[in-house]
């Protein structure tokens, strides 16, 4: 998606550590209209495909996955990574390690809220080495229900996430943006 590499090349950037900083408009501060256009997008990809819930993991995936599903109307799911209260009952969980933040959590879901036979579309913001969305695979399958595809704003194509998922997991992931390179001190580079 044209517009989103230019958008992150105008409003984001390569922080030291080479992380990507594109927080002013998508996973800190959220630009309502732009994400809206990436709702749409993710729409086309996956409009020949019946979909009936998508699902995300808390906390940045969620507002991109309910713009999405307007587009969709069907519900949004999402992954906690803390068992609440209000989480009592039956669940599905599954170990999640965080390159962010260099720690290993369980996700977990309420089996209340996917079912079994179930199509479902994974929503996120970022894929890089993909544990987060190998995460929420095994969260689908262990509900017996049926990964349409993984829609994904940015990622990292230079690590190995993609790769995983689609060879080892057999997932359709669809991302708007994948980054070839990216340093602090020469910036990002594109995939074709």
């Amino acid at each position: 998606m044209k517009a989103l590499e230019e958008k992150i090349i105008r409003d984001g950037h390569v922080a030291k550590g080479d992380i990507l900083k594109v927080d002013s408009f998508l996973n800190h501060q959220i630009d309502v209209k732009f994400m809206n256009e990436i709702g749409k997008e993710f729409k086309r990809l996956y409009a020949d495909k019946q979909i009936d819930k998508i699902l995300t993991i808390e906390a940045s995936g969620i507002g991109i996955a309910c713009i999405t599903a307007q587009y969709f109307d069907v519900p949004v799911v999402f992954a906690k990574k803390t068992k609440t209260k209000n989480i009592y009952g039956d669940v599905y969980t599954s170990k999640v390690e965080s390159f962010t933040h260099g720690t290993t959590y369980d996700i977990i879901l309420s089996k209340e809220f996917l079912k079994k036979g179930e199509k479902v579309l994974i929503i996120d913001d970022f894929l890089a080495k993909g544990n987060a969305l190998i995460g929420l695979i095994d969260l689908v399958k262990n509900a017996n229900a049926e990964i349409v595809g993984a829609g994904i704003v940015i990622e990292k194509a230079f690590q190995d996430g993609g790769k995983r998922v689609r060879e080892d997991y057999g997932v359709n992931v669809e991302s708007l943006a994948r980054i070839k390179s990216m340093s602090y001190e020469k910036g990002i580079e594109f995939t074709n």
